[in-house]
């Protein structure tokens, strides 16, 4: 899988981004062509080699005459659109900069039709952005994963005057992702820069068994003395499973408690789930001691590992849990309601890349058909796994999806 490893050890911004792009091979005559079609007036893209503690890097600059740099999401989503434009670069501009529409209306306590960008508004931030989109393309990066992100500290000037650091904006889009200050004065990760990293990053703070091929630098527009403020970023192939799959990094809480009740044993169970678990297990173990016992496995997102943690330590007779990092690899899915003779059942549709693979009806769907029909449960799963079977077999299951994508974690 063509992979971009980000690598923010002095913070990111969209220039910073389109001039590691740029060093990695993106040919800028190529980029200019592509970006003269937003309609946004007259502007022009350069790029030099700037050399700062030994170390080369491509450092671009957006030329402008534009003074009105007031825009709503709205107009620039209409901007992107209009543009001749590969699918996945329109979505993903369009994605970038609604992010930082909520993060502006947080903000500011409004909506995001109502917003108003100030300097992410401006023509040199929609070049960064639908530039830095249209870059990936070019690469062909298909997955992005990115270092702890160095925000810098202390305060920064904008439109609305002096703010701290990271700005509001910037820190709202960077809520979950590990940060640092660096020991560095100032801001040295912007609003522009850290919507491009939401949008092209799955991962943050993680190391990759990965083997790259390329390395680009881009520089910053701030020169400090004996710091390089470059963004570098990795360019290769991640040495994983080779197989159309959704690959998501849990965390998997453990720990085995020979001295706890069954109704506490539930309780447990019941309150892990409502705490943000993705699932958990209850498996018979034998400890020392010759002593029966339950070893209790949570599987949860790494943001959610925390809390977990203090309730099992809270809630249960153990004196300790292990937590491990793990990879989990699933089937894309996507959810479809099926007509039957009992009327519409819902039903899981799991894809090996775009085919149909297997498909599972909706449990509780089938368990209200059964209670009102009067009939064995048995018998009605098996009469809509024929459904869907038959529907799979004709090839018309995929035309009965409703919703793409996961929406549910389990």
């Amino acid at each position: 899988m063509r992979t971009a490893y980000f690598d923010c050890y002095n913070g990111i911004s969209g220039d910073m981004v389109l001039g590691a792009f740029i060093d990695l091979g993106v040919p800028l005559e190529e980029l200019r062509a592509t970006l003269a079609q937003l309609p946004i007036g007259n502007f022009s893209i350069s790029s030099q080699k700037v050399q700062r503690c030994g170390i080369y890097a491509t450092q671009v600059t957006v030329d402008t005459q534009e003074s009105h740099h007031h825009r709503g999401f709205s107009e620039i989503r209409e901007i992107i659109e209009k543009a001749e434009l590969p699918p996945r670069v329109k979505d993903q501009a369009i994605a970038c900069f609604r992010r930082l529409a909520e993060a502006e209306a947080t903000v500011h306590q409004t909506t995001v039709d109502e917003v108003h960008f100030h300097e992410v508004g401006a023509v040199d931030a929609i070049v960064d952005i639908v530039g830095s989109m249209w870059a990936a393309h070019y690469l062909g990066i298909e997955r992005a994963v990115a270092s702890v992100v160095v925000v810098g500290s202390g305060t920064v000037k904008s439109a609305h005057g002096e703010l701290p650091v990271p700005a509001p904006a910037t820190a709202l889009l960077l809520q979950g992702v590990p940060v640092s200050t660096g020991g560095r004065i100032g801001e040295h990760t912007t609003p522009t820069g850290a919507a491009i990293l939401r949008t092209l990053a799955s991962e943050f703070g993680t190391s990759l068994p990965f083997v790259y091929e390329k390395v680009g630098y881009g520089a910053g527009s701030r020169e400090e003395k004996g710091r390089t403020n470059f963004l570098r970023v990795f360019l290769g192939a991640e040495h994983s499973l080779s197989l159309p799959l959704e690959k998501q990094k849990l965390t998997i809480i453990q720990t085995e408690i020979d001295d706890m009740t069954g109704e506490l044993f539930g309780y447990v169970h019941e309150k892990l789930l409502q705490a943000g678990a993705l699932d958990v297990c209850f498996v018979p173990i034998h400890m020392k001691k010759n002593r029966p016992a339950v070893s209790i496995q949570v599987l949860c997102h790494g943001h959610d590992a925390g809390r977990l943690v203090e309730f099992l330590l809270r809630e249960t007779s153990t004196f300790g849990v292990k937590v491990l990092e793990c990879d989990r690899f699933c089937l894309s899915r996507s959810f479809a309601t099926i007509s039957t003779e009992w009327g519409p059942v819902r039903a899981k549709i799991g894809y090996w890349g775009d085919t149909v693979l297997k498909s599972v009806p909706e449990y509780e769907d089938c368990k209200n058909i059964a209670e009102q029909s009067h009939l064995p449960l048995r018998t009605v799963f098996e009469k809509v796994i024929a459904k869907l079977e038959e529907l799979s077999a004709t090839g018309s299951l995929g035309d009965e999806k409703l919703v793409p994508g996961t929406t549910d974690d389990k």
